[in-house]
Formats: C-alpha cells, structure tokens, sequence
C-alpha cells in the first residue's frame, strides 16, 4: 500500500486512495488529490503544488494557520479556485471560531479533522459539532492516524471521507459498513434501526 506523499517534517501521511461514504450513498475508493500540509514556515509559504505529485493539486492547511492567512490575496485566489481546504487539530476549540468557519463553507470544498493517534476520540467531536452546531453540509473527512476499526463510529458522527492511515487494507475497509444491519443509536445518518421500525 502507498502514500500521497513522502512523510516528512511538513507533511502528514496518508493513503492514496479515500474511502468516502456519502449520507445516503454506498462506500467507494477514490484518488487522493490533497497534500496534508503541517503549516511548517520553514517552507516559505504553501507547499509548490505545481511541482509536486501529478496527482496532488490541492491542500489542506492547518485551521490555525488559515486564521492567520485566509486575508492575504494569493491564498483567497487559491480558495475560491477550490485548491485550499482546512483540517482542525484535536484540541482545536471550534467554537470560538464560529464567525470563520460561517464563512468558510463557500470557500473550502473539504474540512478534516485530525486523529494524531487512533486512541485520541477528540476528533469526532470535532465532526459532530460540524455536523450538528454548524450544520455543516459538504465533505469532512478523517485524517492522521485513521484505521479501520474507527470507521464505523466516524460514519455515524458526521465524517463522510476518510484519509486511512497508509497501511490500513482499503479492500477491507470498504466492506466495515455492511457489517450491521441493525443500528441502536441515533446519528448524523438517521435513527436508529429500532426506532424507525417502531415508528412505521
């Protein structure tokens, strides 16, 4: 299994192919087109795009990173050609940066958030609150330290896209869904199995 990119100082890992799970829609793979840039300043400024992977054309930048930049021309240039996304670190506190993140939903084509380790749950949080305080209706996906085993917990609270981790088996991956028939817990996808039934 390979990578997007060469892991490095300013990079974070990731599959080269995502797995995406659309509310209402049925699991597939897809090419991996976004750089998981650190935000390091040692580079001088976004990574060269232009120069890199063919098949890397844009960039998820860290959220603190676009609160200190999303202002400067050249980066609103490469937002609204849709080149620019932003992934929140696990203990980011999205809730004081609702004003930017209202305004980001015509500007990023894709939010993530990042799991620096699998057993580090703050993330889905992150995801819920998305979903459910900012209504939030376009792609979030799963970045870092993304495995399998958490796919299905992401699915139910808000994540629809997944950066596995470069050595997770996507063939595997995709077939997590149709483990269960039945839900019991209400999520971002509907109600519970039992309730719907109850209810009909």
């Amino acid at each position: 299994m390979s990578q997007t990119n060469t892991p490095s100082s300013n990079t974070i890992a990731a599959h080269d192919q995502v797995l995406h799970f659309p509310m209402g829609g049925k699991p597939s793979l897809a090419p991996n087109e976004w750089l998981i840039w650190s935000g390091s300043q040692d580079e001088g400024g976004l990574p060269d795009l232009e120069h890199g992977p063919a098949n890397i054309k844009k960039v998820l930048v860290p959220f603190s990173w676009w609160v200190q930049h999303h202002n400067e021309s050249d980066i609103a240039a490469k937002a609204k050609e849709g080149k620019i996304g932003v992934w929140f670190a696990a203990d980011e506190d999205i809730l004081k940066h609702e004003q930017l993140i209202e305004a980001g939903k015509t500007v990023w084509p894709v939010v993530a958030a990042y799991f620096p380790i699998f057993r580090d749950g703050r993330s889905f949080s992150t995801a819920a609150l998305l979903r459910d305080r900012f209504q939030w209706q376009g792609e979030i996906r799963a970045i870092g330290d993304v495995l399998i085993d958490q796919l299905l917990q992401g699915a139910r609270v808000g994540f629809d896209s997944f950066g596995l981790r470069p050595d997770q088996n996507t063939d595997v991956a995709l077939k997590q869904f149709d483990l269960f028939s039945v839900t019991t817990q209400d999520s971002w996808r509907g109600l519970r199995t039992t309730r719907a039934t109850l209810s009909a």
